[in-house]
């Protein structure tokens, strides 16, 4: 049977674009149930209408509270019955309610290497305080903001001339291949959180997760693993 994934997003779906082309492409053995935007103008959202996804726009604005807006979610959601709930630039603070739902079942990647910069401008701020490398990171959902235990991680160089734009636009190509990747273990049932912390083929993880590279990416740092 195929893993189910609800993706979450507030904005344009770039890395929701890439597991619909990981999808195509036979290397995610996944199904895309539902696509859910706080943002009804989300650019994301065409992008799955065009591809045939179910789509549920649930602007948060229309909620007094947090809760309210995170109840709502999940009576939208549950009926999908997704295993996987995908946060691909979802930029809502969650509540406990919703993430003790879904506990276990709930990943999220931030343009970061988790613990360093978690919140927004995360490319200004490795920029403004030198970093040599920089990337993003997969974990999954906790409480706490941006903290949740790491799954993967993907290092990129940061260049004497960077730019926060362009430092992103080398984050970002990493996002989109280490998501489908990540997601690709869950599908395959190779993924999943314990009590003792991620466990990835049966081995419990080190607490800066999977240190991942893929061939295409270019300058690769040394020290880190490739795929496998």
């Amino acid at each position: 049977m195929t893993h189910r994934l609800a993706v979450l997003i507030s904005g344009s779906g770039t890395n929701l674009q890439a597991l619909i082309d990981a999808i195509q492409a036979g290397t995610l053995p996944a199904q895309i149930v539902c696509v859910l935007s706080n943002r009804p103008d989300a650019g994301g959202l065409a992008r799955a209408r065009e591809h045939g996804l179910a789509t549920l726009e649930i602007n948060h604005r229309d909620y007094a509270s947090r809760e309210a807006f995170d109840q709502s979610m999940i009576d939208a959601l549950d009926p999908f019955a997704p295993e996987t709930l995908v946060l691909a630039g979802f930029m809502r603070i969650l509540t406990t309610t919703f993430v003790q739902h879904y506990a276990g079942r709930l990943l999220n990647i931030h343009p970061s290497l988790l613990p360093r910069y978690p919140g927004l401008n995360t490319h200004q701020r490795a920029l403004d305080a030198g970093d040599t490398e920089h990337g993003c990171s997969i974990h999954f959902v906790t409480d706490e903001l941006d903290g949740g235990p790491l799954v993967a991680q993907a290092r990129v160089p940061v260049h004497a001339n960077d730019t926060p734009a362009t430092l992103s636009k080398r984050v970002q190509a990493s996002e989109h291949l280490l998501y489908p990747q990540v997601l690709a273990w869950r599908a395959d049932g190779r993924l999943r959180l314990t009590d003792h912390g991620v466990e990835l083929d049966g081995q419990t993880l080190p607490e800066q997760g999977y240190q991942w590279h893929h061939p295409d990416l270019a300058d690769r740092p040394a020290g880190t693993q490739r795929q496998r």
